[in-house]
């Protein structure tokens, strides 16, 4: 199949990239694209090098599957020409996730949801949606889900290669004068947090992402894990609380997830629902 990745240069277009190779996705070609500024460079693939093309000045005929992660905006203004090049879009950014004529999909829970792709574009949802659907998804057949009270617990690769760095650098520069925090949050004199509100290193800060104005004073993280969620498992109805927090963890998000039914279910039954449902380990 012929595969492009927009946004390569990113820090989920290099994993797109790297499970390609590690599944051996039958890829007869690839093509990377990237900002007008990356264009011209070359990133290793197989036994060789890409360069990188311009993604807004590039055409995209005969490409089978372009998938895109590079920003909500990018999105929206390159998904519609690319989908009427001809190509499947899968777009990992939250501009396309609740259209109603665009497919959110997670394959082990509703792969039916690609029957019908009208625009020739699929999304995928948010990181911690993605993680909390294939659990849930077996809970509900068996007893009907009711509610979800959910907090998240979210590393700072969440925020791309700049959250990361800012924890980086934030450990570094306080180096071995961490104890201190023991006696006073004041006895370290922290780097200006730029991707976070407040320091992230040796810190907790439960807030992940930002406000949005929906009346309900939380962020788009937590907008998204319960809209999303009723979207993918098509319960419109059902009730989600959320508090997503920022932890000083590099990679891995982390749910913990409290939910009750319509119908009688045991730890014993979920255990035995979870083991062999797909996706989950």
């Amino acid at each position: 199949m012929r595969i492009g990745i927009v946004g390569a240069t990113g820090q989920v277009g290099g994993v797109m990239r790297a499970i390609l190779a590690e599944r051996q996705f039958p890829v007869s070609q690839l093509r990377l694209f990237a900002s007008a500024r990356s264009a011209g460079r070359r990133l290793p693939w197989a036994d060789t090098e890409i360069e990188i093309e311009d993604a807004e000045a590039a055409d995209y005929s005969g490409l089978d599957i372009v998938m895109f992660s590079a920003g909500g905006g990018t999105s929206l203004a390159l998904a519609p020409r690319v989908a009427e090049s001809g190509a499947v879009v899968v777009d990992n950014s939250s501009a396309w996730r609740m259209d109603p004529d665009v497919p959110l999909v997670v394959p082990e829970v509703n792969a039916h949801a690609l029957d019908s792709i009208p625009k020739n574009i699929v999304a995928n949802p948010n990181c911690t949606t993605m993680v909390a659907m294939p659990v849930l998804k077996p809970l509900d057949v068996e007893a009907g889900l009711r509610t979800l009270t959910v907090t998240t617990f979210q590393a700072v690769s969440g925020a791309g290669l700049a959250g990361t760095a800012e924890l980086d650098d934030q450990i570094r520069k306080i180096g071995e004068g961490a104890p201190a925090l023991t006696m006073s949050g004041t006895a370290i004199d922290f780097p200006t947090p730029e991707k976070f509100p407040a320091p992230i290193a040796y810190n907790v800060i439960p807030f992940a992402g930002k406000l949005v104005d929906d009346g309900r004073g939380e962020t788009d993280e937590e907008q998204k894990l319960r809209n999303e969620s009723r979207k993918i498992l098509e319960l419109p109805d059902l009730e989600v609380t959320v508090t997503c927090v920022r932890v000083p963890v590099y990679t891995g998000h982390s749910l913990s997830i409290s939910a009750s039914f319509s119908n009688s279910i045991t730890p014993e039954d979920a255990r035995r629902l979870l083991v062999k449902a797909p996706g989950v380990e």
